[in-house]
């Protein structure tokens, strides 16, 4: 093993701490509030169509379930469009 591989290895593992997120940055809290609430609308829609599959849940509460994971999606979506567009805006900036 190359000795330089295991020297990069190190310092990435050290600066990890400096790129994790801070509890009271109110930016990270929020992200993080939109992350939970998008894993839980998810997780009812994936719910919901298991009992609807055994027969334990009405039509049309899993349209509706169905439609709320969709439209959680689409919104997941347009943020990583606009975070990625922000990104190459930068990228374009002159130095």
């Amino acid at each position: 093993m190359d000795i330089q591989s295991l020297s990069a290895a190190g310092k990435y593992a050290a600066s990890r701490a400096a790129t994790k997120p801070t509890e009271g940055s109110a930016a990270g809290a929020a992200f993080m509030d939109f992350a939970k609430d998008f894993g839980a609308t998810l997780k009812a829609g994936e719910d919901t169509s298991l009992a609807a599959m055994t027969g334990n849940a009405d039509p049309h509460s899993l349209v509706q379930a169905l439609s709320q994971a969709e439209l959680a999606v689409e919104t997941a979506v347009t943020v990583r469009d606009k975070v990625v567009e922000a990104y190459q805006e930068i990228l374009r900036m002159p130095v």
